[in-house]
């Protein structure tokens, strides 16, 4: 596999190496001893997978609270997405910023996400669905969010949203989410992701 650091730290892609014949292709896409030579978590507990049936379809942003923040490694499995994380670390510096990447399932790339980012992302194909191997196992206590179009973050979709639930549409702006979790308070999300 081929890890490459991206603008925010601690971000990678993770591009495998496909060997290929005759018969197609075979590619690892996990090593726990190739992200431990990266210094990434290599701890996976739970892996989830999303199905979204429309282009446009819009996911996120989402990510646990700390002492439950995860690390994810997310993968276009079917169609394409375009992938979004947000820096969400209070000690960063990179701290509300994003970083976005078009990820299909014909170029196999991943996006390793550490703790402490938020994760949404946008389908741009119908049909598509979206493999996630998480280090912790989701905490609904612990999940949050931040709104999608914020313009404090000022993310730069690439087509309208069709789709989105009534939640993720109405997730708070990033300095009321950030205000809540200083004072103690809680946004907690109430529906899985």
């Amino acid at each position: 596999m081929i890890f490459s650091e991206t603008p925010l730290r601690g971000v990678f892609m993770v591009d495998p190496q496909p060997q290929r014949d005759d018969r197609g292709f075979f590619a690892r896409t996990w090593c726990a001893r190739e992200f431990a030579a990266q210094g990434l978590s290599t701890q996976f507990v739970q892996c989830s997978v999303s199905f979204n049936d429309a282009a446009g379809t819009l996911r996120g942003l989402h990510y646990q609270s700390s002492p439950h923040a995860e690390a994810k490694l997310v993968r276009c499995t079917r169609g394409a997405i375009y992938d979004v994380v947000v820096d969400l670390r209070p000690h960063s510096p990179t701290l509300s910023r994003w970083f976005a990447v078009e990820l299909t399932a014909r170029d196999l790339r991943m996006l390793y996400l550490p703790p402490g980012c938020a994760h949404g992302f946008l389908t741009l194909a119908d049909d598509s669905e979206v493999s996630y191997q998480m280090s912790q196992a989701y905490q609904p206590c612990a999940s949050r969010g931040v709104r999608w179009n914020d313009p404090a973050l000022g993310i730069r979709w690439p087509r309208s949203v069709r789709v989105i639930s009534d939640r993720d549409a109405t997730l708070p702006l990033l300095d009321e989410a950030c205000a809540a979790e200083a004072a103690g308070r809680s946004h907690a999300l109430e529906a899985p992701r």
